[in-house]
């Protein structure tokens, strides 16, 4: 990938990093938008540490760290929503169990494979190394993103639906379970995704920030979705820019950004509140 474009961007590794950042700051927001919605704004959080433990796992066994992850935060996800809608846990201690396991088995596995002499480097994974993205890695993030994108094109009618009101949306003859399921299996593909932008440690601030920005200057629903997107979106831009010319993390930078916009938008917006369609 040699594009022309100007500064900072002239350079092949900061064009992939560009590609990879505007994929995972354009549709995590996407996501984060209906989880945000359900006032299950951890969710991110709690998919990262189960990602982790996937990581981990990999690096134990020598294969490679996103398809483990994102099948282990896939599952993940599947069982939180499984726990939360049965009604035998709440939907914070749900995510609290995997949140505090998925760490500690990371731990435990990323130990273990230290202990057998593997080379075990865990700080990419939990803060981002877009920078060192590769060919394969962008593909990888570009495919992840159009399947989110073509997903809530097909279901996002529906998806708002659910969560707006479970109840009706049942009595509608949605199928409320399975696309709570889908939701969830969503926020993991956003999650992995993200792990090489921002890390596991920060990918629920690029679901949940731009989205509390947008939801303090839009009107309604869709207005909300574009302008969380853009919210996103620019951070990476910003965020990438200014990482170049400070030498700074480019992860850490990207998520500061985004909690500046919402920063800004508390003295242009009004307070969020649930929004129309």
């Amino acid at each position: 990938m040699n594009l022309p474009l100007p500064w900072p961007f002239e350079r092949n590794y900061m064009q992939l990093a560009l590609v990879a950042g505007l994929m995972v700051g354009g549709t995590a927001p996407l996501v984060g938008i209906f989880v945000v919605q359900r006032r299950l704004a951890l969710l991110g959080d709690g998919l990262g540490h189960l990602a982790f433990a996937g990581v981990a796992a990999a690096l134990l066994v020598g294969a490679a760290p996103v398809p483990v992850a994102l099948g282990v935060a896939g599952v993940g996800a599947l069982a939180i929503e499984r726990l939360r809608s049965s009604g035998r846990v709440s939907g914070d201690l749900a995510l609290a169990l995997f949140f505090y396991g998925g760490l500690a088995t990371g731990a435990v596995l990323a130990g273990r494979a230290a202990a057998t002499g593997r080379s075990v480097n865990v700080v990419p994974y939990l803060f981002g190394s877009i920078l060192t993205a590769t060919p394969t890695e962008v593909v990888l993030v570009a495919g992840l993103a159009l399947v989110i994108v073509a997903t809530l094109t097909v279901a996002g009618r529906a998806l708002l639906a659910v969560a707006l009101d479970e109840d009706a949306a049942r009595v509608s003859g949605l199928p409320v379970e399975g696309l709570n399921a889908a939701l969830a299996v969503l926020a993991a593909g956003v999650v992995v995704a993200a792990m090489q932008v921002v890390g596991l440690l920060l990918v629920a601030a690029l679901m949940v920030l731009p989205v509390a920005a947008a939801r303090r200057v839009a009107r309604s629903f869709r207005a909300t979705v574009w302008c969380s997107a853009v919210v996103g979106v620019g951070s990476v831009i910003v965020g990438l820019v200014v990482a170049r010319v400070g030498d700074l993390a480019p992860g850490g930078v990207i998520v500061l950004c985004s909690a500046a916009c919402f920063a800004l938008s508390g003295f242009v917006g009004r307070p969020a509140r649930p929004q129309r369609a």
